[in-house]
């Protein structure tokens, strides 16, 4: 394919993915950015999502893996996750019950809060050598797993096993989003683990947040 055939291809998928990734219930952060929550009073809020998300290699209970890495999410995305979980886009009875009870505004300052106002940031080079399966995923999340814009998750760093179980959540239909079950329905299961394992890899990447001194 010619190289700008192919950067039409990337930025249509962009266009795409931000209209289905980023729904119009969001509008109000999508303004504001990830100014739209209070880090400090998200800091307050979040005392019972510390429990499993600051505790380093804390492991989900069934299916088995990790509870991912927040330090350094964009807030934007965190938002749309939370969203989905209090809607049943996303299906997790912990985080389904945590999130029925937030008002958007608490969202918004835990979100704030995990971002730390700080995402993280692409190195100077990706690590190690890209699986081909990767070539879809980084209209979005980037070639070293960074998402290009703040609705976007980004991947680098996150547990590979975490990356791995999202991606079959989506092939399932029990993460229902139409662009990722699209593309997550094309994986093989070695390409999922591949795919995972690739973003993990990537530096600097997400952290697990430190639990507030008392």
């Amino acid at each position: 394919m010619p190289a700008k055939s192919s950067r039409s291809l990337v930025a249509l998928l962009v266009t795409v993915a931000a209209t289905v990734l980023y729904p119009a219930s969001n509008a109000a952060f999508a303004a504001d950015g990830a100014t739209a929550g209070d880090p400090a009073r998200g800091a307050k809020l979040a005392y019972t999502c510390l429990g499993c998300h600051a505790i380093a290699d804390y492991r989900n209970a069934y299916p088995d893996y990790h509870v991912p890495k927040l330090g350094g999410q964009h807030a934007e995305y965190m938002v749309s996750a939370l969203t989905e979980y209090r809607s049943g886009a996303r299906q997790h009875p912990t985080m389904r019950s945590q999130a029925t009870q937030m008002s958007d505004a608490t969202i918004g300052d835990i979100a704030a809060f995990f971002a730390t106002a700080t995402p993280a940031k692409s190195g100077p080079a990706p690590v190690g050598t890209a699986p081909k399966a990767i070539e879809v995923c980084q209209a979005c999340h980037g070639p070293d797993g960074v998402g290009i814009l703040p609705e976007y998750p980004t991947l680098a760093g996150q547990h590979a096993d975490y990356i791995e179980q999202a991606l079959h959540a989506y092939k399932k239909g029990t993460r229902q989003n139409a662009i990722m079950q699209g593309f997550a329905a094309a994986l093989s299961d070695e390409d999922i683990r591949a795919v995972a394992r690739y973003f993990a890899a990537q530096k600097p990447g997400l952290w697990v947040p430190a639990l507030p001194s008392r």
